[in-house]
């Protein structure tokens, strides 16, 4: 899988690029939304980005788990999860690259 992390910086940078924002617009740009979407999820709100996926929060209960060295039962505290769903055209992007990617000579599979 080996590739790039995209970062604020990244997106930033896309957007001044592609609209022509600068810099420093461009970045504030990005924090705004990415506040946006965290401050909705913080209350548990449910965050639906058409055509790429949706977030949300999950309530996981306590449970019992296991210590994998030591076989050992311990309590699993409840707590609230992140989940991302990817939305079925995202899905059929990632399918596609993925073909094309095997069919490229050198590709690793």
């Amino acid at each position: 899988m080996g590739g790039k992390t995209l970062t604020r910086a990244d997106l930033a940078e896309a957007v001044v690029k592609r609209i022509g924002l600068p810099r420093n617009e461009s970045a504030d740009l990005v924090e705004l939304v990415l506040a946006e979407i965290s401050n909705s999820l913080e209350a548990g709100d449910q965050v639906k980005l058409s055509s790429f996926g949706s977030f949300g929060v999950r309530e996981k209960k306590q449970r019992i788990g296991r210590n994998p060295k030591t076989g050992e039962e311990v309590p699993i505290t409840p707590r609230r999860v992140l989940v991302f769903r990817p939305s079925a055209i995202m899905k059929n992007r990632i399918d596609a690259s993925m073909k094309d990617n095997k069919k490229k000579p050198g590709a690793k599979s």
